[in-house]
């Protein structure tokens, strides 16, 4: 591990972070995990890229997360004849279906699903939410609206319809190849854009099966309708600021954060925190302080991961931004009343079944008992290590699995180091053994320690946490 924190950070790919040479100073510098946001480049560049991370993190030992991002159904106008125009306050502006340049009274917008959706008294906001229309009267394949907010808007700038349910699948023609291509090149996470609803990642799994975990980003205010029974479908979810501040009441944003990573929490869900987290250093060599206290908000709200967007893919700073989100996370976890946020924020019901109720007992056992340094599970799946991050432990989590698969996927898992052992435990002294020999090569813990072993019994069963032992390191 490059770290010892135990918050991810997730940095984006992309024109500024593509090469070798800063691929390896972004992992230098502490970034876990890797987005390809295919809303941008080639499969070419993609397959590169990934290349690059997959080659570098096996020279420095590392289980580096790979996440592709699909673009999702994003709603856009076409294009002006001039490039752009301006809109003014109280104008009337027409939006509809035809394949023709637009101007300062009309363009097309190419969603039939919009039109199908709306009715007068409905607002559109365009250009990440910097306009503002009203729709006097609609028809199937035109909306005619009145500018109550104006502004300068050019072409394919995006269109948001805020407590409108589109019709519409989170997963359009280009992703659907967009997600096979990433499949098939082994990607550890698959990011579902534009998620509205259960039904959308129940279609997601039926593509995606077990080749990948699914990421829902929440981004309409009808997937918080559904909160809960997202997160259980989802393996892990991520809090997209950008269009979430944008169909929402901004002020309401910091409240959904907090609910959702609560949320995440409850039912053992990594959450990622994303979008201009430290939005100044694409210009800037330093953020501003209030960036450094939204990274530590999130922190002390306790995040899995905290993502950087355009900072590492187009920003002038890439491995400086990834720097001073690693030392904003090393400063608030090294705050002696952190942990104690942790236990303050753990949810009320915890226990649901055999594998809950032993990784809570692990964490209640770490406190009771002082001279406890780590707790290691074996895991095959990776259930057991989220659970045991869930409960957020003042100890090392090493996380022991016969999968390299499994040991990537966990890097969005809060405080999991992982290990490879693809031995077959022929009894418990030998799993014990094991757990001894990666407890101290990790650093986690020295002769004359203990450690909390949990794994299932018999050994090697998949799906089965039934075990709870503490083991001393002679």
């Amino acid at each position: 591990m490059p770290k010892n924190t135990y918050t991810r950070i997730l940095a984006t790919i992309g024109p500024s972070s593509a090469d070798e040479k800063t691929i390896g100073a972004l992992l230098d510098a502490g970034a876990d995990a890797f987005r390809f946001n295919f809303s941008h480049g080639t499969h070419e560049e993609h397959k590169q890229r990934y290349d690059i991370v997959r080659r570098l993190s096996e020279q420095k030992g590392l289980f580096t997360t790979i996440i592709a991002d699909l673009q999702g159904p994003k709603l856009r106008v076409g294009e002006f004849a001039k490039g752009k125009i301006l809109l003014k306050e109280g104008q009337t502006f027409v939006l509809d279906m035809k394949n023709e340049l637009g101007d300062e009274t009309r363009v097309t917008l190419p969603h039939k699903e919009i039109f199908a959706a709306i009715k007068a008294g409905d607002e559109l906001l365009l250009n990440d939410g910097n306009i503002v229309l009203e729709v006097q009267s609609c028809t199937a394949d035109t909306a005619v609206t009145k500018v109550k907010v104006g502004g300068e808007l050019s072409s394919h700038k995006g269109v948001n319809l805020p407590n409108i349910k589109l019709p519409i699948s989170a997963i359009t023609e280009k992703d659907r190849q967009d997600l096979e291509f990433a499949l098939d090149m082994g990607v550890d996470w698959i990011s579902l854009s534009f998620v509205q609803s259960a039904d959308d990642v129940r279609a997601a799994r039926k593509l995606i099966g077990d080749r990948a975990l699914i990421i829902s980003k929440l981004e309409k205010p009808s997937a918080i309708v559904e909160l809960e029974d997202i997160i259980k479908l989802s393996d892990g979810i991520m809090v997209a600021r950008g269009d979430l501040g944008v169909e929402c009441p901004l002020q309401t944003v910091p409240v959904l954060q907090k609910k959702i990573i609560h949320a995440c929490r409850k039912f053992a869900r990594p959450v990622i925190v994303a979008t201009q987290m430290l939005e100044s250093m694409i210009e800037k060599p330093t953020p501003t302080r209030a960036e450094v206290s939204d990274v530590a908000t999130a922190v002390y709200d306790g995040a899995d991961v905290v993502m950087l967007s355009a900072e590492t893919a187009a920003g002038k700073y890439p491995v400086e931004a990834v720097k001073m989100m690693n030392k904003t996370i090393t400063q608030v976890e090294s705050d002696p009343l952190f942990f104690q946020y942790m236990k303050n924020l753990q949810p009320i019901s915890c226990c649901m079944d055999e594998a809950d109720s032993i990784t809570y007992a692990a964490t209640e056992v770490s406190k009771v008992l002082k001279n406890i340094k780590a707790v290691v599970t074996y895991t095959s799946s990776g259930r057991t290590t989220f659970l045991i991050s869930r409960e957020r432990p003042n100890i090392p989590i090493i996380a022991v699995t016969p999968n390299i698969k499994v040991a990537r996927q966990l890097g969005l898992v809060w405080g999991a180091k992982r290990f490879i052992n693809e031995a077959t435990f022929n009894s418990i002294d030998h799993f014990e053994d094991v757990a001894k020999a990666v407890a101290l090569e990790s650093g986690a813990a020295n002769h004359g320690d203990h450690i909390i072993i949990t794994g299932g019994f018999p050994l090697g069963v998949k799906g089965r946490t039934n075990m709870l032992h503490t083991v001393y390191i002679d």
